[in-house]
């Protein structure tokens, strides 16, 4: 059966959610973003004509766009706008994947015996602008690649069905930039042989791409030519990770004990990243001499960066520890996981540090998890369930 899969992405969400709050900044040139050392995390379609992107440096930013209107974001109000679409899509969709905090994919296959697939999808978009208030742009088509690469085709208001003979035709003349899975690196390989658009690409040998990209040539061949099996995944946001230590000697160290929280985060976030999740929601966990066992949540804007994962750890342990009793135990657990890549908190945070945790992350891919750690919880080496 040929599938009918739906990309939905919300246009400029940290945008759209700033402007909901603030009519008057409708229509002006929008970054939204951090500090001077900041980078840009979304911007406006009026600042896009400048030249200005998504993590772009925001001085650079401001230089190709003097007038442009900086506004620092706000994570819990666009997490609880996410929630808010997430509730009215998976509603409605037989099958809905939360890819990440503003895009969605929906498996509709079947849908259209009792309804046109793409007349229900539109009204689905509809639905989700009338009762939020936020634009949204969907493209249907036969896999997860076609429908992603239609979406971004489409914006800002048009929005695609591309139906399996129209696949090939549409994605030919495109520029392989355009497939999710081409990074920098793997462009500029492709275009010193002449290997610039996707059908010029969907036409080369499999096995000569295998031999020059690796294992990654054959899948990138296969969506070239427009061929993605892989399933949406229904929505599984209480799936959780977690790890905590029982100590050989019960303990008030508190240097310790955070030196052991801090290395339980960083295991766990570093599994976040590698697995392709985030979390919106972290808990400790301490068990007293006397065996009481205590927890305290807190609720976050998804992340799987470690640095603001060990501050609300942290913050959330030195609210529950508040016995001056030894303990036994702690624990951490990451929950309310879903699927995206949103790993740096980009209103925060410096494309240094952004290049650090992509650093740190190709070394411990390359030689296990303990290869490079923050000195705070190097020492500690806790075992992730």
């Amino acid at each position: 059966m040929v599938r009918s899969i739906v990309h939905m992405d919300l246009d400029t969400f940290f945008v759209s959610c700033v402007r909901l709050q603030n009519s008057d900044l409708e229509g002006v040139p929008l970054i939204v973003g951090g500090g001077d050392r900041g980078v840009v995390a979304s911007c406006s379609y009026e600042a896009r004509r400048f030249g200005v992107h998504s993590a772009m440096p925001i001085k650079m930013a401001l230089r190709l766009c003097p007038e442009a209107r900086i506004v620092k974001g706000d994570m819990e109000l666009f997490s609880r706008y996410s929630h808010t679409v997430s509730q009215i899509i998976e509603e409605k969709a037989p099958v809905m994947e939360k890819a990440s905090i503003d895009e969605f994919y929906l498996d509709i296959t079947g849908m259209d015996r009792f309804h046109g697939s793409y007349k229900w999808t539109h009204e689905l978009s509809s639905l989700v602008t009338r009762e939020t208030g936020l634009p949204i742009s969907f493209a249907l088509s036969v896999n997860k690649t076609v429908s992603k690469i239609g979406t971004g085709e489409g914006k800002p208001k048009g929005n695609l069905e591309i139906p399996q003979a129209m696949v090939q035709p549409f994605l030919n003349p495109l520029s392989i930039r355009k497939i999710p899975m081409v990074g920098n690196a793997t462009f500029t390989l492709l275009s010193r042989i002449g290997i610039r658009s996707i059908g010029t690409l969907a036409e080369m040998p499999a096995k000569v791409l295998q031999e020059m990209i690796g294992l990654n040539g054959l899948e990138l061949w296969k969506k070239a030519n427009g061929i993605d099996n892989t399933p949406v995944e229904p929505y599984r946001e209480r799936k959780s990770l977690s790890t905590e230590d029982t100590f050989h000697q019960d303990t008030t160290d508190m240097v310790f004990l955070r030196a052991v929280l801090s290395g339980m985060v960083e295991k766990l976030a570093y599994q976040l990243r590698s697995e392709g999740w985030l979390t919106s929601n972290v808990t400790v966990k301490i068990r007293y001499s006397n065996f009481d066992t205590e927890t305290r949540q807190m609720t976050l804007a998804y992340t799987s960066a470690d640095h603001t994962l060990t501050r609300a750890v942290l913050e959330a342990f030195e609210k529950l520890y508040q016995r001056r009793m030894s303990l036994r135990l702690v624990g951490v657990r990451f929950g309310r996981l879903v699927r995206g890549s949103y790993q740096i908190n980009l209103f925060e945070d410096t494309r240094e540090m952004m290049s650090l945790y992509q650093a740190m992350d190709k070394i411990k891919n390359r030689f296990g998890a303990n290869a490079v750690m923050r000195c705070s919880g190097a020492f500690v080496k806790p075992k992730v369930n």
